[in-house]
């Protein structure tokens, strides 16, 4: 035995402080999945290509490691996004590695910090301490009082408030700002973070996550469009969301060739698999695009159709949706029996555990959340999977 070896002493202090993120999936595994976000309709790959895939997936060359570029899947983004080719596309392990990446990149450890605007991704701040990088908190807009999202509304980024941060703080290096946001489920208006872009006191990097944006409705609602414009700008996208491939874990950055090449130089080799590559080249064909605009379509006609339904539990307490309503999910505050309409934590984390372990539904508490008290978050189903959740919500919230 090595009794001389103390694991405590060979770790990072950082790394053995670390509060690790929490996924959907290490809650519950089982049931009806309204919890993590993913497309409730599944991929959309066309059926032709899906039966050669699954026929060919074993004939992929496994023995030889994939292209390490990959540079026809980059040219279908560009393509896809508006950007003018492969050399503004950048692709990851999923949107976490993209987030890594950048972090490591941009900020130097024990020295600098990054920009989070709270309530917002988790593993921002994650990465940050793993990465022993600094952190500072601008939290987004959560007053109600000018409605929901936009320049001033609820969710929406205080721009004036994170102008003084980054001219109090030039360590400051990375801003990262989620749009829609989760789970906020609301867009930062392009007015915010061209603003944002353009402030001469900051130097660093302007990082957008549009993880949610093909949820958004109209393209121009994307930071893609500034790319041209600015140098100091980062779009992350993933095929997780929109495309229901959160299985093959592919995230995207968006930006002009220089910083992608930065990335692309840093970045581990073979880092996307030849199945995930696969995969994502036939999800991105224009038949399976055809299907994935649809199966959006319709899962926006389902957010409508759920939020009217929600709406009218107001008698059982559930208060109006906050957020503007922009992304796969919908955010509802669970209020007090006593009718005081305040928010209850104590309420909505056992509605969300009846619902979990007694009646098979599954949805994310964010009560804990800024802005977010009460809050239960509920990605949108199937029109099947939400009849049940409103059957079962309805019978939990009566009796709790």
């Amino acid at each position: 035995m090595a009794g001389h070896f103390n694991l405590e002493r060979a770790i990072r202090p950082n790394i053995l402080a670390l509060q690790p993120y929490r996924c959907a999936r290490d809650d519950y595994q089982d049931g009806i999945l309204l919890d993590a976000n993913e497309n409730a309709l599944g991929h959309s790959i066309v059926p032709e290509t899906q039966s050669a895939l699954e026929h060919d997936t074993l004939s992929l060359p496994l023995h030889r490691y994939p292209d390490p570029s990959h540079p026809d899947i980059k040219a279908r983004v560009a393509s896809l996004r508006g950007l003018p080719g492969p050399q503004n596309v950048f692709l990851g392990v999923g949107s976490d590695e993209v987030i890594d990446l950048l972090q490591r990149v941009c900020v130097a450890p024990g020295k600098e910090k990054i920009l989070i605007t709270p309530p917002t991704y988790g593993m921002y701040a994650v990465c940050a301490q793993v990465n022993d990088i600094g952190v500072v908190k601008v939290p987004l807009e959560v007053s109600g009082e000018h409605g929901e999202g936009g320049d001033k509304g609820r969710f929406s980024v205080r721009v004036d408030e994170i102008k003084k941060a980054v001219d109090a703080d030039a360590s400051i290096r990375l801003i990262h700002l989620c749009s829609p946001g989760n789970p906020t489920g609301t867009l930062v208006s392009l007015s915010a973070v061209r603003a944002i872009l353009e402030h001469a006191g900051f130097t660093g990097i302007v990082v957008v996550d549009e993880a949610y944006i093909d949820f958004a409705g109209a393209p121009q609602h994307s930071a893609v469009s500034l790319i041209d414009e600015f140098p100091n700008l980062v779009v992350m996208q993933t095929l997780s969301k929109g495309f229901g491939l959160a299985a093959i874990r592919l995230g995207i950055a968006l930006a002009q060739p220089p910083l992608i090449q930065i990335l692309t130089n840093t970045k581990a080799p073979y880092n996307i698999s030849t199945p995930t590559a696969t995969l994502a080249r036939a999800a991105l064909s224009p038949a399976s695009l055809s299907r994935t605009r649809s199966k959006i379509h319709t899962l926006l006609a389902a957010r409508t159709r759920l939020l009217a339904d929600l709406s009218g539990l107001a008698d059982l307490r559930v208060g109006p949706a906050i957020g503007a309503n922009d992304a796969n999910f919908v955010v509802v505050p669970i209020l007090s029996r006593s009718g005081d309409g305040r928010p209850d934590n104590k309420r909505a984390l056992a509605v969300y555990k009846a619902l979990a372990e007694e009646e098979g539904v599954v949805v994310r508490y964010r009560g804990g959340e800024m802005g977010c008290e009460g809050a239960l978050r509920i990605t949108v189903g199937s029109d099947e999977e939400n009849v049940v959740l409103l059957q079962k919500l309805k019978q939990v919230l009566s009796l709790l």
